[in-house]
């Protein structure tokens, strides 16, 4: 839908309310006042459209032009960042961008759509593991991508402004040497990159009411929080703080911050119940024990032990109404594992029988390994193109045999001797903590003196540690966590697609399901793509086709709502 100029006053009106009409600004002290106060910082944050660089790149063969704005920093008070880094693979990097590399967006806008203000916006974060993403460029001169396999060549070819967006995260560390990347950093950013690109809505090319948010792993994770806590004001105080717009002298907000659509590839997610989660899906059918992959059986069985308690308190359904808990939960997983496996029959793939071999390849780039595996846990009748039956134990033993299982516990590892890992733990914490546990597991079982942290430093369980003011950790947890928001008074996204892989060991397909279930109920969600995609590892943007097509028929569909 055309999207045309409004007087100022009507502007910051709209802007006041989500995408579900909810009211997300302090109110006017007069109900007659005309202009309500503009963002403390948007007079520094104004998108200079002349800034740019064209280059030409050639999608499917033919030459595309497109217009390059580099490095647009948005926030107002960006952090400053030490020239050393550590990226996700644990080598050191030098960046060259101190002072806003990691609180920026690279543009990248088609020539064909320079002037159009109805384009779409294709919001890629980039933040693996919700380690901090460093500006990237997705789109260099000259390069060559084909649509059918690049979501980068294929949003260009649509006409979409492609836009790289940085975060700070888990492992930054700032120039002052304080850690500036805890939770919720990476999603405060982002909201501040929507915040600035609807700020500038008049300014800039494309729709800043039609954001798609694409992102993987730590990435998916910061989609669907993205997705799920639209306008919420819980984070106005750390916005304030980076300068983003849209947010007052006084901390209120005039500007919206939900998206219209989420693709989220094996979202990182939920995770103060990911541990219970992970060891529950390798612990119910004695997984690790078969695979020889159970270095701390205790703990695996206490946080299995915890994950029954949890999932029955979500309160979610299945999709045949019935409650949705451990008890089901295992057939529930089959029976997405069996959807997948026809989906993928369907749309003519094909399965070896039982007993025969089949081949996978685990990994990417140059530690990629391609191996052979029998086929002992799936059945297909080629006649009808259905599965016949499905051995979960058989199954589960190979997603656990194609990649190892991580340690007890999976995400919050580091203090715990036993793991000899490090998990997601620096993501938690004050910024002058390296890591801190955030889990009741996690923190009563460090056992690394000196850390700081743990009930053998403090003195402090975590039950009594939580209930202190100074813990920071709970309203990190949750800040980062969709599953807090959905159904919530928040704008959640209306239109999400999201894909895990069949053979993604890297977290729970629990994780997943619930995600999809907490959608489902949520009233605000207008059309949920969940599936588990068959033959995939911890991977996204392997279904460019697929996922481009959902998202333009989500646009059309937006669009004929009026949104």
């Amino acid at each position: 839908m055309k999207r045309t100029a409004i007087g100022a006053s009507l502007l910051m009106s709209l802007a006041a309310c989500g995408s579900d009409g909810t009211n997300t600004t302090a109110t006017t002290n007069s109900p007659a006042a005309a202009t309500p106060a503009a963002g403390a910082y948007d007079s520094a944050l104004a998108f200079d459209k002349t800034r740019y660089t064209t280059i030409n790149v050639t999608i499917d063969g033919v030459k595309t032009p497109v217009r390059w704005y580099k490095e647009v920093c948005y926030v107002g008070k960006p952090i400053a960042m030490a020239a050393s880094q550590v990226s996700l693979s644990g080598a050191a990097t030098t960046i060259a961008n101190t002072q806003c590399g990691y609180q920026s967006m690279n543009i990248f806008v088609p020539e064909s759509v320079a002037a159009s203000q109805d384009a779409a916006i294709y919001f890629a974060v980039n933040n693996g593991g919700w380690f901090a993403s460093y500006i990237k460029a997705s789109v260099a001169d000259g390069g060559v991508f084909d649509s059918g396999t690049s979501n980068v060549g294929a949003a260009l070819k649509a006409g979409y402004v492609y836009i790289d967006v940085a975060t700070r995260g888990r492992g930054i560390v700032a120039a002052d040497g304080t850690y500036a990347g805890k939770a919720p950093a990476a999603i405060v950013g982002a909201k501040a990159a929507v915040r600035y690109l609807r700020l500038n809505d008049s300014a800039m090319p494309g729709n800043a009411n039609h954001i798609v948010v694409n992102g993987t792993s730590g990435g998916g994770g910061l989609s669907s929080i993205l997705g799920a806590s639209g306008n919420s004001k819980d984070y106005l105080p750390y916005l304030a703080t980076i300068g983003a717009a849209g947010v007052t002298a006084e901390g209120a907000s005039t500007l919206r911050d939900d998206v219209l659509a989420v693709n989220a590839y094996c979202p990182i997610t939920d995770l103060g119940n990911a541990d219970l989660a992970y060891e529950w899906v390798y612990n119910i059918l004695n997984t690790r024990q078969t695979v020889g992959s159970l270095p701390n059986a205790r703990g695996s069985a206490e946080l299995m032990a915890r994950f029954v308690a949890y999932q029955a308190g979500l309160g979610l359904k299945t999709a045949s109404g019935s409650a949705l808990t451990a008890t089901n939960m295992l057939e529930t997983i089959k029976a997405e594992v069996i959807r997948s496996a026809e989906t993928y029959l369907a749309a003519g793939g094909a399965i070896p029988n039982l007993g025969e071999a089949m081949s996978y390849t685990s990994g990417m780039g140059p530690a990629a390994t391609t191996r052979s595996y029998i086929n002992d846990w799936i059945t297909i009748d080629y006649a009808t193109r259905k599965v016949t039956a499905l051995d979960m134990e058989k199954y589960l033993k190979f997603v656990a045999t194609q990649a190892t299982l991580k340690n007890t516990p999976a995400f919050d590892q580091t203090g715990l001797t036993i793991t000899a890992s490090s998990g997601e733990s620096n993501m938690f914490g004050t910024d002058k903590q390296a890591y801190s546990n955030f889990t009741e597991y996690g923190w009563d079982n460090n056992d690394v003196a000196g850390d700081g942290i743990g009930y053998l430093d403090t003195g402090y369980s975590w039950t009594q540690f939580s209930a202190l003011s100074t813990s920071p950790q709970l309203a990190q947890v949750r800040l980062i966590n969709p599953m807090a928001y959905l159904g919530g008074a928040n704008s959640t996204a209306p239109y999400w697609y999201v894909r895990h892989g069949t053979r993604d060991r890297d977290t729970a397909f629990t994780v997943s399901i619930n995600l999809s279930r907490a959608l489902a109920a949520d009233a605000k969600v207008r059309d949920l793509n969940y599936r588990l995609t068959w033959n995939q590892p911890h991977a996204g943007n392997y279904d460019v086709p697929e996922a481009m097509a959902w998202i333009a028929q989500t646009l059309k569909a937006a669009a004929a709502r009026g949104l």
